[in-house]
């Protein structure tokens, strides 16, 4: 039923006790039936403490961001491989494991494809941020195992299409490994945070990820076309939306990832020349990709309709995006200053935490608000200001003061500043 690996790696000496070791591991069996699924649920639910959980997608493969194989490994319990498209909703699992604390690594990346069958944790424990909040050099999983525990996990298959079936074997161990270490991992990364004071701030930062919505609705996605910016004229972006719209609507009926059937580069180089007939969109050497020439109908309709439609895009959208912080000396003197000089001082109260500035303070919140600062810039201005955009409450007790100090700073005349009066 499971790979019933109840001897978890257990190994929690520290990376410079000894050389990393090549993890290892017995065969791996992936539970595809509803009664195996069910017997599974049983063997979870009699396990004892957190619940690590991972999930592997075909991001670049598949249209779809949906789970292709879920790992899960509990203490008592042992190891656990799912196939998502095989068993369906997991709700039974979810009734019996909801209540625990879920440790998963970089969250964010999984949480929704896990919602999606019915997966949705309450506590949070994710590996990949308290990593970052204990200040350490490497983040990613392999890097964080192998610093902590001393134990070497091989990586070569996270690109890996992972709609494939069967999988192969050295594929579902990599994938068992993943959720094996990590009960281990969050003991030794919380016996870190602890000695650094950082326990508070790393329960308000996993709290905060629980209640994101991690999927992104655009209103009008084929402006993200890469490249888009190149092509003028309103007929001409109208070309480029139907070709979008085409490819889009194709990808989804075969779930296949759009860029792999007509990469944008292709769509782009068609919207800005637009070709006169079938024959010479077959003959544009740019517009190329796996299916450029068996769904030559399809393009070729799609230009059409952008040449014949009456609902031509605007140049320009209105947006509430900032201009890039290089631009800023030009357009908005003032921001440039404050926004230079505030960075600067979260930069220090970062490196004096051992956190990664980023982390600090999300860099678009202190661009938004250097931008257009509240008409008081004291702090508690300044802090209602952060929380209002969504900042945590450690990031505006550590960061709202130093802002407002800035701003002050910012704001002053060379013969202003405290320099030139001492």
């Amino acid at each position: 039923m499971s790979s019933a690996n109840e001897g978890a790696p257990a190994e929690t000496a520290a990376a410079d006790q000894a050389a990393p070791q090549q993890a290892t591991h017995i065969e791996v069996h992936v539970i595809e039936t509803r009664d195996e699924y069910l017997q599974a649920v049983e063997a979870i639910a009699a396990g004892t403490g957190p619940i690590a959980i991972d999930a592997e997608r075909a991001s670049g493969y598949r249209y779809s961001q949906r789970a292709y194989l879920i790992q899960i490994f509990r203490r008592g319990a042992g190891t656990f491989l799912f196939d998502p498209p095989a068993i369906g909703a997991f709700s039974e699992l979810n009734d019996v494991i909801a209540g625990e604390e879920w440790i998963l690594h970089a969250a964010s990346q999984d949480l929704t494809c896990l919602r999606e069958v019915g997966l949705d944790p309450t506590r949070l424990f994710d590996t990949e941020l308290a990593a970052r909040l204990a200040g350490l050099p490497r983040v990613g999983l392999g890097a964080v195992v192998e610093d902590l525990l001393g134990i070497h996990l091989a990586k070569e298959h996270s690109a890996a299409d992972w709609s494939t079936r069967p999988l192969p074997q050295s594929w579902l161990v990599y994938a068992a490994l993943d959720v094996e270490l990590l009960v281990d991992l969050r003991e030794e990364l919380a016996k870190v945070l602890e000695r650094d004071g950082k326990t508070g701030i790393a329960d308000e930062e996993f709290s905060s990820v629980l209640t994101r919505d991690f999927v992104i609705v655009r209103q009008e996605p084929w402006r993200r076309l890469s490249g888009v910016h190149a092509i003028r004229g309103g007929r001409n972006l109208a070309i480029a939306r139907e070709l979008w719209q085409s490819r889009d609507a194709y990808a989804r009926e075969i779930d296949t990832a759009p860029g792999r059937l007509v990469p944008d580069s292709a769509l782009v180089a068609a919207a800005r020349m637009p070709p006169e007939s079938k024959r010479d969109l077959a003959g544009l050497k740019e517009f190329t990709g796996r299916a450029s020439r068996s769904q030559i109908d399809r393009w070729w309709n799609a230009i059409q309709a952008g040449m014949a439609s009456d609902d031509l895009p605007v140049l320009r959208v209105a947006s509430d995006v900032l201009p890039p912080p290089r631009v800023w000396s030009d357009k908005n003197p003032d921001a440039d200053k404050r926004l230079k000089t505030a960075r600067a001082r979260i930069t220090e109260v970062a490196t004096e935490m051992s956190i990664p500035v980023e982390n600090m303070l999300t860099p678009e919140l202190l661009r938004r608000v250097a931008w257009n600062p509240p008409a008081s810039a004291d702090q508690a201005s300044i802090a209602g200001a952060l929380t209002e955009l969504g900042a945590r409450g450690w990031q505006i007790d550590a960061t709202s003061q130093v802002i407002a100090d800035a701003f002050v700073e910012a704001s002053q005349t060379p013969e202003q500043s405290p320099e030139a009066e001492s």
